[in-house]
């Protein structure tokens, strides 16, 4: 039976380090998805952000009644785990993972690239795994010291972008609206739909993250979830569409484009100055290396389920001293490596595994939802989703999904080059017991012809060693002690392939045995059970004709029969016997 693991009492997270964790994750996302939905969205990207914030808000919902009724680490696999089958549930596992993992390695890399361009000369390449590192270290030191590295970046965060929400706002107000009226009268390419639409599309990458407070639920305080949830919504809700409206306001769309990579630090230059501009950088490589941080707490929650539930492997449950399983940080830390080096650090391929991955298990989320109320509707939940905005919920990440794959149709190959070997590791998994069963038919279906020769060289080789093993040997004794025939024992052992010895005493008229030598031998016969042992005790002269005599009667040669080395007044020579061995 595998061991139990008994996961150890850690203090929970209160409502600010949850939300920090969870946070740096989605709030990070106004640094890149402002000038990516003016990219397809013009001067509408304000709105198309605004409708991802009412998809969220009917996520928080469904987000609360699910964990809220089944309040265990896992996020979307928790969910399916409990109201499908294990292999359904891992599927959205498998998405997840790789969510993370190019959420943890794009963030890295970006906070790297960022601080490459305040520092010349920056190896971006070693940094970003030296970050990788950094931050598997601080989540193997335990959740709590996770929430700290968080809430300080997440605080520094919050703290630029109201500073650069304030600049931009105060040069607004002394430069007007002209330039935001202008982008406004730009015409759009296809139609407002489409625009809207597209924008949409790209604008829904925004709320990566939003899921990650599920993964670590069991590690929160009763109640601090749901808060996580609004609290999420409202970061999103403000800065995303705001930095959007704030960008189009003082910077044309052309040039928008043109500084698509860091728009918030370029929107710091022009409203504040080099020193906001140095601050939004700063801001922009903490707060990516905090979303890294969330990646690897979510992974180490939904990892640390899997195994429980026996899809992985039960060693990654091995705990350190603070009570974190180390080796799935560990491992986490491996495979982000491992793509970096792969990919070279070029990154815009994980862009397809990132962007399906977590809008699939949105998805699958909802799905879970539909799920249990249906076949769960008796458990109690704090919560409850009204079945039109879930419904509606589940259908604007699909079309965000469908939107995604217009725009980028290469993003589906890559993912499915990332999406199979991953799935295969953990049907291997589900299946090990299946597999190794088909395994051992293989093998006997080809082996098996081979069975009765397989048999009957076995029996042979049994009856040789047999065979060998019988063959007798004889030790002639003469009052020796337990010592001298222990010592013929062991001579025997190590240089004879034999179970049988007679050990023989020739004695002379009317001579006796001592009762010693039956007790010696007595004691070796205990000693050695392998090796059958026959005291014959003889009257006769030993010497060559009885040695002779006794060979032809037990048809053993005469190199088979042994003695001790004879004294001085030993009446023969030592040819004279016929080859009987000195083993003493």
């Amino acid at each position: 039976m595998p061991k139990t693991t008994i996961k150890p009492i850690v203090k929970q997270l209160k409502e600010l380090p949850a939300t920090a964790i969870c946070g740096n994750d989605i709030s990070s996302s106004c640094l890149y998805v402002s000038s990516l939905t003016i990219l397809y969205a013009g001067q509408y990207a304000w709105i198309s952000l605004l409708i991802v914030a009412l998809v969220l808000y009917l996520f928080r919902k469904i987000y609360g009644e699910v964990v809220g009724a089944i309040p265990l680490n896992g996020g979307a696999y928790n969910a399916l785990l409990n109201t499908t089958s294990k292999s359904v549930a891992s599927l959205a596992a498998t998405l997840t993972i790789l969510s993370y993992m190019a959420t943890a390695v794009i963030s890295a890399s970006e906070a790297m690239q960022y601080a490459h361009g305040l520092l010349d000369n920056w190896p971006v390449m070693i940094t970003t795994i030296i970050l990788l590192f950094l931050f598997m270290s601080v989540t193997i030191m335990g959740i709590g010291e996770s929430s700290r590295v968080a809430v300080v970046i997440f605080v520094f965060h919050l703290s630029s972008l109201i500073i650069l929400s304030l600049f931009c706002g105060w040069f607004i107000v002394n430069n007007g609206l002209g330039i935001f009226n202008k982008n406004l009268s730009l015409p759009v390419q296809g139609s407002v739909t489409n625009a809207l639409f597209f924008g949409f599309s790209a604008a829904m990458l925004g709320i990566s993250g939003f899921e990650s407070s599920a993964n670590f639920v069991e590690e929160q305080q009763r109640g601090v979830f749901r808060k996580t949830l609004r609290n999420m919504w409202v970061i999103v809700s403000v800065f995303n569409p705001l930095m959007a409206f704030l960008a189009l306001a003082i910077l044309p769309i052309p040039e928008v484009k043109l500084h698509q990579e860091a728009l918030l630090s370029h929107l710091g230059l022009k409203a504040g100055g080099s020193w906001l501009s140095f601050l939004i950088s700063i801001d922009a490589a903490l707060v990516l290396s905090g979303a890294v941080l969330t990646s690897f707490v979510g992974v180490s929650g939904l990892t640390e389920r899997m195994t429980l539930d026996r899809i992985l492997p039960s060693f990654l449950l091995k705990r350190n001293k603070k009570g974190s399983t180390y080796l799935i940080a560990f491992s986490f830390f491996l495979l982000c490596t491992s793509v970096m080096l792969i990919t070279k650090g070029r990154l815009e391929a994980l862009a397809g595994v990132y962007t399906i991955a977590f809008l699939s298990v949105m998805v699958l989320f909802g799905i879970g939802n539909i799920l249990l109320k249906i076949r769960r509707k008796n458990l109690p939940r704090p919560e409850r989703s009204n079945w039109i905005a879930l419904l509606l919920a589940i259908g604007m990440v699909i079309l965000a999904l469908i939107g995604n794959a217009i725009m980028n149709p290469a993003y589906l190959n890559v993912f499915i080059e990332y999406f199979i070997p991953t799935m295969l590791i953990v049907v291997i998994m589900l299946n090990r017991v299946f597999i190794l069963k088909l395994i051992l038919n293989i093998i006997l279906y080809f082996f098996r012809p081979l069975e009765r020769s397989v048999r009957r060289l076995h029996a042979g080789i049994l009856r040789i060693i047999n065979k060998i093993n019988e063959q007798e040997f004889v030790y002639f004794t003469k009052d020796d002690d337990v010592a001298t025939l222990n010592k013929v024992m062991l001579y025997i052992k190590r240089n004879e392939h034999t179970r049988r010895l007679k050990i023989v005493a020739v004695l002379k008229e009317n001579e006796k045995i001592s009762e010693t030598l039956l007790s010696d031998i007595e004691v070796l016969d205990r000693e050695y059970p392998d090796v059958k042992l026959e005291f014959i005790q003889m009257e006769g002269e030993f010497g060559p004709k009885l040695i002779k005599k006794l060979s032809k009667q037990w048809n053993l040669p005469i190199n088979f029969m042994f003695i001790a080395s004879p004294g001085d007044h030993f009446p023969y020579r030592i040819e004279e016997l016929g080859g009987v061995r000195l083993i003493i």
